[in-house]
């Protein structure tokens, strides 16, 4: 109020006052703020709302709607699914499997494979088959596993990873091998980290656990596999 007070007087002393007070001022904290900030939400928030459009959060909340009704999803799938554009369908795929909605993402990955657009592509089915392993759905890992091995895809490092722990944790050592070897198979060198999966993983099953061992130790020789005492391998054999 002062300062309209001033400028409103036709005194030159005060103009020249004002003038000096305007050029002198600090600039409020608001201001300064505003230079800076310019009003999108920061961090999770808005990212997500960039990479899922309306039309994907739709998707996603009618097939969580309709999962316990394969009627109504299947028609759902037809008249919204099939009609996203393809960054939309792989926002879908991505977020329910963030979601561990593993039967529904292997629903949406199917409509993504009858794509025009669609090539294979081994980091599609990476999430799709960690997902699975995390939820112990090891028998639709396996269809996955053979699938992708028709495309003469490989995997990388943490599938391998997470497949093997996947069918550890499922009491099936047969099958992990079996991943295992796959990976040996693989034109890329593998890393310690499926191995150290395995060697513990393997315990209750020492004849298998030499083998790995010694592969082990023949592609990393630098490193040292920690062996238990051998009462240790008589308990877990015990409760194997």
């Amino acid at each position: 109020m002062l300062i309209r007070s001033i400028s409103r007087t036709k005194s030159p002393i005060l103009h020249r006052l004002l003038k000096t007070l305007t050029l002198t001022a600090p600039i409020p904290a608001t201001t300064q703020r505003r230079q800076y900030h310019d009003g999108r939400p920061r961090g999770p928030l808005w990212r997500g709302k960039k990479l899922i459009g309306k039309e994907a959060l739709f998707a996603i909340s009618g097939l969580k709607r309709f999962k316990e009704d394969d009627e109504k999803a299947e028609l759902f799938v037809r008249s919204h699914v099939l009609r996203l554009l393809k960054m939309d369908l792989i926002a879908v795929l991505t977020e329910l499997e963030r979601q561990e909605e593993v039967e529904l993402a292997l629903k949406v990955f199917k409509v993504i494979q009858k794509q025009d657009w669609y090539k294979p592509d081994p980091y599609l089915y990476k999430d799709l088959i960690i997902a699975l392993s995390r939820c112990k759905k090891m028998e639709e890992v396996a269809k996955m596993w053979e699938d992708m091995k028709k495309e003469e895809l490989f995997p990388d490092s943490q599938t391998y990873t997470e497949v093997i722990r996947g069918y550890l944790k499922y009491d099936s050592p047969s099958d992990a091998m079996n991943i295992y070897e796959d990976m040996l198979k693989s034109p890329d060198p593998p890393d310690e980290l499926p191995f150290k999966v395995l060697l513990r993983g393997l315990l209750p099953h020492p004849l298998l656990r030499n083998k790995v061992k010694k592969d082990y130790e023949e592609i990393f020789p630098e490193s040292r596999v920690y062996d238990p005492p051998s009462e240790i391998f008589s308990f877990a054999e015990s409760n194997a």
